[in-house]
Order: structure tokens, then sequence, then C-alpha cells
């Protein structure tokens, strides 16, 4: 009987998402959508803003965040040190308090099959703590922390955004057994034609354009290696999408041109010849989407998130990753003529996959079965996208 009424009336999923970048929303939202619809998902962010639209059913509750202080923090609560197995655990932010105590009463009043976190240790050791299983949303990075470790080894599952060729040398067999990988996971798998897309943004089929991202989770891409990019390919077109950081110094040709945030980054990426980015998850699932000629240079990032990202995917031969922007227009040219000539879209369609969304949606709900129902629930991986 118990099975049958789980099966008309799923409990839900709980759905923790960090507000810093869009890829965190982004992957959410595509997952809440792809799940049955009659799974009720609800969504815990410091930010109800940046979501794409969500299907009924699920519902977003804005919390408090966790890592911006309101008010003061009396000077002796600060001189209190932090425990390795938590990273940001400031004592005396009501925030903080205000917004577990929200978590806390939806696990009580729900009892939610599954809490996904996307991402925060504190918060997956947190619902292992209220007797929650979670699902931890796993980044690249240097994450052999305590930390890390314990919400890694708590959860009933991981789930990776991405193929699993780009997965980190160090995550051994134990943790790959638990984990979904689920690559274009918050993308639409698929890019517009290079052709279509230059019809859209009114660019002729013959210009050369180079194409240079900054995403969501930092301050922008610095503008003076930019003028020296541009200036070193005087018959290329250089456009920038997201952030830049203006620099005094900087001296910047008519060939250089800054769009600022747009709404049309796929037709962008899809409609140049050479893309340099840095190595967000959403960036980097897009431009593989694409297929384009690549150079990924890594923002800095906590745990060096990008710098490993980076990492994996020159190892998997999907772009040319540089450590840093060059410095001088034989760098520059040296760099493009790499990327160009080292480019295999081939390489880089199969990295990207298809159905990340549904792939992931589905092992989610097998996972939520499995544990509840099986208790000898196999760690076992789904068919990959």
């Amino acid at each position: 009987m118990r099975d049958l009424i789980d099966a008309q009336s799923p409990r839900p999923f709980g759905y923790f998402v960090h507000h810093q970048g869009r890829g965190h929303a982004e992957r959410c939202a595509a997952i809440a959508n792809a799940l049955p619809s009659s799974r009720p998902v609800r969504i815990f962010c410091a930010r109800d803003d940046i979501f794409p639209p969500l299907r009924e059913g699920v519902t977003i509750t804005r919390i408090p965040s966790l890592f911006e202080p309101v008010g003061e923090t009396p000077a002796g609560l600060g001189a209190i040190s932090t425990p390795r197995t938590l990273h940001c655990a400031p004592l005396g932010w009501p925030g903080i308090r205000e917004a577990t105590a929200r978590l806390a009463a939806f696990f009580h009043a729900e009892n939610p099959a599954l809490m996904i976190c996307d991402v925060s240790a504190e918060i997956a050791q947190f619902a292992r703590i209220c007797s929650v299983p979670h699902v931890k949303v796993l980044q690249h990075g240097d994450r052999t922390d305590p930390g890390h470790l314990a919400a890694y080894e708590g959860a009933a599952g991981l789930l990776a955004p991405f193929h699993s060729d780009l997965a980190q040398p160090d995550w051994d067999a134990s943790m790959r057994a638990k984990t979904c990988f689920a690559p274009g996971l918050g993308t639409a798998g698929s890019m517009p034609a290079r052709a279509a897309a230059r019809r859209q943004l009114g660019i002729p089929d013959d210009a050369r354009i180079a194409l240079v991202m900054s995403g969501g989770g930092g301050s922008g891409v610095s503008e003076a290696p930019l003028g020296v990019a541009a200036r070193s390919f005087p018959d290329w077109h250089w456009r920038t999408i997201g952030a830049v950081q203006r620099d005094w110094h900087a001296t910047l040709p008519p060939n250089l041109t800054h769009l600022g945030w747009v709404d049309t980054a796929a037709e962008h990426i899809a409609a140049a010849d050479l893309v340099v980015s840095s190595a967000g998850n959403t960036t980097c699932a897009m431009v593989l989407a694409a297929e384009r000629p690549w150079i990924v240079v890594p923002e800095w990032r906590y745990f060096d998130e990008q710098v490993a990202k980076a990492h994996a995917l020159g190892r998997a031969d999907a772009a040319l990753h540089l450590q840093s922007l060059p410095a001088s227009a034989h760098r520059w040219i040296e760099a493009v003529e790499q990327a160009r000539s080292r480019h295999d879209p081939l390489r880089q369609r199969a990295l990207a996959g298809r159905d990340g969304a549904r792939v992931a949606a589905r092992w989610l709900d097998d996972l939520a079965d499995r544990i509840w129902h099986d208790p000898a629930h196999p760690e076992r991986n789904p068919v990959h996208a």
C-alpha cells in the first residue's frame, strides 16, 4: 500500500541553490522541469530572480544568504576558529539561523525523499544531520578537505553536470560509483547553426569573429589583454559579452566591441570563429555544444574550481588551456593558431552530451526509490547522456 501511495503522490525533493552566477539555478530548473510532474520540488535560494521558467509544482522559498552578513557580528565571535569540517560557518549570523530553521521546518513538515545541494558542503551535512538523504552536486577543484569529503561520503549520490571523461584523476572508484554524469545539464544540449546565428545577429558570413565570454560568477575579464589581441588580428572583429574590467592603460582598437550582458549568448558562441572564455560550467557546456575553436582561461574561484576544470578540458583535447590571457601580440598569435589547429569538433560534440536534464532526473527518481524501498540499493552509474 505504501508503494502505491508513493507512486501516486511522491514525496517532494528539496533543492538548495547557491545564488552566485547563473549555472546553479539553470541546472536546478532543468532538473526540476524534467522530473515527473507529480514530483513536488521545493527550492531554497537567496534569490528568486535567477531561475528560468519553472513548471507547476516547483516552488521557491527565499532564504537569507549563507555567505553575506546582516548587521554586525561581535568581534569575539569572529575570533573563534572554524573547524576543518566546515567552510563558511561564521558565528552570530541571524541569517544563517533563519535559513537553517526554514530548511529544518521543511524537513520536519514534508519529509522529503531527497535534498539536492548545489552547492554547499554545510547544507549537505545539515541534511544528513537532520536524517534526510542528500545528493551533492559535484564540481571540479581541490576538494580533498574534510568538509567536502564529509559531504561526499555522507551523500546518497553525487551529480556531475559534465561528461565522465572530464572527471578528475583523484576521484576514486567509490566516488565514481555513486556519481551520475549528466553532460549538458543546464543547457539546451544543442546550439544554433553558425549561418543561422550570424543572420540573427547581423554578422556577415565572411566576417572573422573572436568572442570573449565572461560569466556571471566573477568580476569579468580584464580589458587590456583584449586590446592587445584585437590589435594582433586587425582583420578579425573581437567581441565581448558579459562583464569586462576596465583598465585605464588599455588602448582599444576599433575592431574590439564590448556588448555587455546579452540574452543571445548561444547565438554569439555559434557565430564565432574562436571563443575565449573562463571555465564556468554553463559556459563550458555551451562552447562544447557549439563545437568552436576554444581558448579556456580559468578565473579565480574557491578550491581552484576553474583551474581544475580547465585542466580537465585540456587533457580531454576539448580546448587550449592557458593559465592566463596572453600578454603580448606574439603570444596571442601563437595561442590562436594553436587553438584553431588542434580544434576537434567531434571530440567536443562527444563531451557535450545530450539530454543531461532527462538523465539526471531519471537517476534522481530511481535513486530515491532505491534508497527508500530497496535495503540493498546498489550504487551504480546510470546510462550516461
